[in-house]
């Protein structure tokens, strides 16, 4: 009787992880479903070409507008701004993970299309600039680390097949331009012009760090590498909030303070700064364990402000402020990638898997776009400002974040973490 029982418990036992296992490669399943709904519904968004501002009419390259004819992008995802950088890399990472080429063409066809028209705009406008809505004006002016830093990054991403000569020119000078010319403090952290001279902007972090990490990785040059983890540690420096345990936006040199919020996306450029630049700096780079113990800091911060539908809020420290998508997105794929890489312990992965789920069950539509992006945000020194920011649907500041997160959970899933 006794061995009877026992055989029945050990059936129902095996019963149960074989129905576990198909339940869990069902999930798997069903979440690489999803992120390759995220992504084919960006390209079904995505129009490559210009509409004119009175009439609408679409132009599909710059050298068919009649000079007289103002234009606009035709979609969104048209331009050349940071947004657009991290969606390239984030195609590009998943043409790599599915082994599927169309997403890879999808960076390398925005890459190609901004060099085939922007030269007109530059003849054409010579005075112009992005501040004036002349396209592609960021291009030729770099007025700001916005108009060149994750872009340039994005063709360095490229596989080497995709890449040209006039590509890797323009990079150069980019990365000259970042390296000799641009506002700095007197210890070498970049600076904004504005509000007021000498500002640090947290979203810096990731318009210069990752271009100058993969400037490194081209040029073979250390002086890349050390720029780069000079600005992540000088960054912590001035925004580190010991209190709260997470970054404030900004911080002002004339006054020697810091701003007045605790902005949840510029939290997650900063994760997402360190992430790229650890994945390409040297094992041996003596500032390296520096490095993974600011991310691990930054990691355990941001888990204290979690919400319990597993999402972060705009105002990280404020719970009545909406809970925003782009930094949830971004906050999943920093913690699920840190995981698998071994640079944080696997018991962080519930932080990411609970954001993923709350991502999926309050934020993405049945056609696998994201809600509730915080549109692109400047800094001021009232916190309704940040309370009132209107959001987006597939917004452009939020999307790229997402595809990262949900392959990053996907190869959670795979190791088993």
């Amino acid at each position: 009787m006794k061995k009877l029982n026992l055989f029945v418990l050990l059936r129902h036992i095996g019963i149960m992880v074989c129905l576990f296992c198909i339940s869990f490669s069902a999930f798997a399943q069903d979440n690489e479903a999803l992120v390759k709904k995220i992504a084919d519904q960006i390209i079904t968004e995505t129009k490559l070409g210009f509409v004119s501002i009175d009439d609408n009419k679409l132009y599909t390259s710059a050298s068919s507008i009649p000079e007289n004819i103002k234009v606009k992008y035709a979609s969104s995802y048209t331009g050349w701004h940071y947004t657009h950088g991290v969606l390239n890399m984030s195609m590009i990472n998943l043409g790599e993970y599915l082994d599927d080429a169309k997403y890879t063409r999808y960076a390398a066809d925005h890459i190609a299309f901004g060099f085939a028209n922007y030269e007109t705009f530059k003849k054409r406008f010579p005075a112009g600039g992005r501040h004036v809505g002349y396209p592609y004006g960021e291009m030729f002016t770099m007025e700001e680390l916005d108009d060149f830093g994750a872009m340039s990054a994005s063709i360095l991403a490229l596989p080497d097949s995709y890449r040209k000569d006039e590509y890797i020119a323009y990079v150069k000078k980019a990365a000259n331009h970042l390296t000799t010319e641009r506002l700095r403090l007197s210890d070498g952290t970049l600076a904004r012009k504005y509000p007021v001279a000498n500002t640090l902007w947290a979203d810096d972090l990731y318009m210069s760090v990752p271009f100058l990490a993969r400037m490194g990785k081209l040029t073979g040059d250390k002086k890349y590498y050390d720029d780069a983890v000079k600005q992540v540690i000088n960054f912590d420096k001035y925004l580190w909030d010991p209190q709260n345990q997470i970054y404030w936006h900004n911080w002002y040199s004339d006054v020697q303070h810091n701003g007045v919020a605790h902005w949840g996306r510029c939290n997650g450029w900063i994760m997402l700064a360190q992430i790229q630049l650890l994945d390409l700096l040297p094992a041996n780079h003596p500032k390296r364990p520096e490095l993974l113990r600011l991310l691990e800091k930054q990691v355990r911060g941001i888990a204290h402000f979690q919400s319990p539908e597993g999402l972060w809020h705009q105002l990280l420290d404020k719970p009545d402020s909406y809970l925003e998508s782009s930094a949830s997105a971004m906050f999943v794929y920093g913690v699920a990638h840190a995981v698998n890489k071994g640079w944080i312990d696997k018991r962080y992965a519930t932080i990411a898997r609970n954001g993923w789920e709350g991502l999926k069950k309050y934020k993405i539509n049945d056609l696998g776009q994201l809600k509730d992006i915080c549109v692109g945000t400047g800094i001021q020194d009232d916190l309704v400002f940040y309370y009132t920011r209107p959001v987006g649907l597939n917004e452009k500041h939020g999307t790229g974040p997402l595809l990262d997160a949900g392959i990053e959970i996907l190869r959670l899933e795979k190791a088993g973490k």
